[in-house]
């Protein structure tokens, strides 16, 4: 089933008003965040990296983490009446705007194999 981040946002924010009884303040949720993301970039560093896997972090799912990395940040957006719908939109504009020739000009890009 696909969902639109707008949807994404308001299931969380049923969520959070139903099962999860609150919101944490945005402070906490901050460092939830910084929290999911550390564990996110532990198992990439791992996997993708030089770093050898931990046994505690064998079992560890990544779309899991990257999910808690969503789910936090949306909360964040919730909090703040961030419509992230509407600031990707605009944040991709921004990026084509400025980036429209940057990085096929840039000779390291050009000379590194994808």
């Amino acid at each position: 089933m696909d969902i639109t981040i707008r949807q994404a946002q308001q299931q969380i924010d049923d969520w959070i008003r139903t099962t999860g009884v609150r919101y944490f303040n945005e402070l906490t949720n901050l460092g939830i965040l910084m929290e999911e993301v550390g564990e996110l970039s532990r198992i990439m560093v791992r996997k993708y990296g030089e770093q050898s896997f931990k046994e505690s972090d064998r079992q560890k799912d990544m779309a899991d983490e990257m999910a808690d990395v969503l789910w936090v940040l949306m909360c964040l957006a919730n909090q703040t009446g961030v419509d992230l719908t509407d600031a990707l939109h605009k944040n991709l504009e921004k990026k084509n705007i400025r980036d429209a020739t940057r990085h096929k000009d840039n000779e390291k890009l050009k000379t590194l194999k994808p």
